[in-house]
């Protein structure tokens, strides 16, 4: 009965996030026309950055997001971005403010390479490095463009900022917490439960923080 249920929770979540990657790409094509002419404008290069993630099942994909930084960016430093980095352009620091940037990840929820909401898709050399048993479990589902881990998270890059050595930091830090939080989620994940994590991402677009300085008990939440 209980894999019925999964299954059943299964087919209305794909069916959801057809339905709403659908609406969201037709309805906000006007905006994202306007983000494209504006990151054209701001600096030279692509409108689109794709980026290779791993997904469901240990599945290479590319991630398709706005570009937020200079055309070669990757040339210029690592998969870590601190708050503070350099490549980030200025539209770019706009974008990865309101995670506008995130906007073209809904064809890859129409394509099934993502979901709405999951854990976040990790590149290869991260994953790696995940403990065995907790990387089977978080790769058995699809990764998300929001989810619990990017929620408690959210504020990552100010985090990384205030580091001496971020990558450090990130690999023995954040990196453990992270792929903990996504195995929680999918210990917990049910439609109802993702439907939460949409309305606790909306709000926290509109949070106020009240300290410039990030850390980890602000990053995570209380629950």
């Amino acid at each position: 009965m209980a894999t019925i249920i999964r299954y059943l929770d299964e087919a209305a979540k794909r069916v959801v996030d057809i339905l709403a990657a659908s609406a969201g790409l037709l309805v906000l094509a006007p905006l994202m026309g306007l983000i494209a002419l504006a990151i054209k404008l701001d600096s030279p290069g692509g409108v689109f950055f794709a980026h290779r993630r791993v997904g469901r099942y240990g599945r290479p994909f590319k991630v398709l997001k706005f570009r937020t930084m200079v055309q070669d960016a990757p040339k210029r430093g690592g998969a870590i971005t601190a708050g503070h980095d350099p490549r980030i352009t200025r539209v770019g620091r706009i974008l990865r403010k309101t995670k506008l940037d995130e906007l073209p990840q809904l064809w890859n929820v129409l394509k099934g390479e993502m979901s709405l909401v999951g854990p976040r898709p990790e590149v290869e050399p991260y994953v790696a490095l995940w403990e065995p048993t907790l990387r089977e479990k978080v790769l058995s589902v699809r990764p998300g463009i929001t989810g619990l881990t990017q929620i408690r998270y959210r504020h990552e890059e100010t985090l990384l900022a205030q580091q001496p050595d971020p990558e450090t930091y990130y690999r023995e830090v954040l990196l453990p917490l992270k792929l903990q939080s996504d195995a929680e989620y999918v210990d917990r994940r049910t439609l109802l439960y993702d439907l939460s994590l949409i309305l606790r991402t909306l709000l926290a677009l509109f949070e106020r923080p009240s300290d410039k300085r990030a850390s980890l008990s602000h990053t995570q939440t209380q629950e």
